[in-house]
């Protein structure tokens, strides 16, 4: 067991373990986007940087199919911060937020040594998409392309440029297709950690492992902060799957089926 999931598992909470907490219908979330461990402020422009962290998180949302109402907003910045810095990351939010129809409520802001953002949803969902409910048999896909992520990152700590159209900067979040397809969806999550790894959450949380159809090379399988989403469903609705991701202009990868044996992830830790 690695640190993070050592540390989460001191937490005895039933509502710990999805995307998001889910209480009485509704879905709270929230991740972090900090200086130094998720960004480089000479990688990408101030208002990059706060449109990628509401974006993060509001992937747990969208990956819970719930639908985000409110955000809370908490920034430490730097003291040597110019105020154009700060007109930047007020409109890099704010731009999110009036995309999925969003109400900033508050928040706080701090001094810091460095830039650190955590953002807080509060989200609605009539029926939320867990990553419990997985079936023996289940066929297993995710949305999309992987790899970008990683690739993106190799280049930036070599001091290249990246495209402005990178997932390391633009993320796509597939809404769409999880509302379209949710009720043929026995389980889904956002891919944050890498497809390897976070199938190893549903792998734990389940009490399953996978078959894979194909080999997957690591370089893909491991590229974490892709945000596609991971779906599993029942094998009778792999027609119904597809005709949704046609429809919503998704590419859709099936790549593995549930089966009942144990599942071993071949990707270090991102966290620790």
């Amino acid at each position: 067991m690695n640190a993070e999931n050592y540390f989460i598992e001191q937490f005895k909470s039933i509502h710990i373990g999805d995307d998001g907490a889910l209480i009485d219908g509704f879905v709270y979330s929230k991740d972090a986007f900090f200086e130094n461990v998720h960004f480089k402020t000479s990688w990408l422009s101030h208002y990059q940087i706060a449109r990628k962290a509401m974006l993060v998180n509001i992937s747990d949302a969208v990956a819970m199919n719930a639908e985000p109402k409110y955000v809370l907003i908490s920034v430490a910045m730097p003291k040597n911060i110019t105020k154009k810095n700060m007109k930047e990351l007020h409109d890099g939010f704010v731009s999110v937020a009036n995309e999925y129809d969003v109400e900033i409520i508050g928040g706080d802001t701090i001094s810091n040594t460095k830039l650190d953002i955590t953002i807080t949803v509060i989200s609605v969902s009539k029926k939320p998409l867990l990553r419990r409910g997985i079936k023996n048999k289940d066929l297993v896909a995710y949305t999309g392309s992987l790899g970008e992520s990683a690739k993106s990152l190799r280049y930036l700590m070599r001091g290249a440029k990246i495209h402005l159209n990178s997932k390391f900067v633009n993320i796509h979040l597939r809404k769409k297709f999880i509302q379209k397809s949710i009720n043929y969806l026995n389980a889904g999550m956002d891919i944050s950690d890498g497809l390897f790894s976070d199938l190893s959450k549903l792998a734990d949380m389940n009490k399953v492992g996978f078959k894979f159809y194909n080999k997957i090379d690591k370089k893909i399988a491991c590229s974490g902060e892709e945000y596609e989403m991971l779906v599993v469903f029942d094998r009778r609705h792999r027609k119904a799957i597809v005709r949704l991701a046609k429809s919503t202009r998704t590419k859709l990868n099936i790549v593995a089926s549930v089966q009942r044996k144990k599942y071993t992830n071949r990707c270090k830790s991102h966290h620790f």
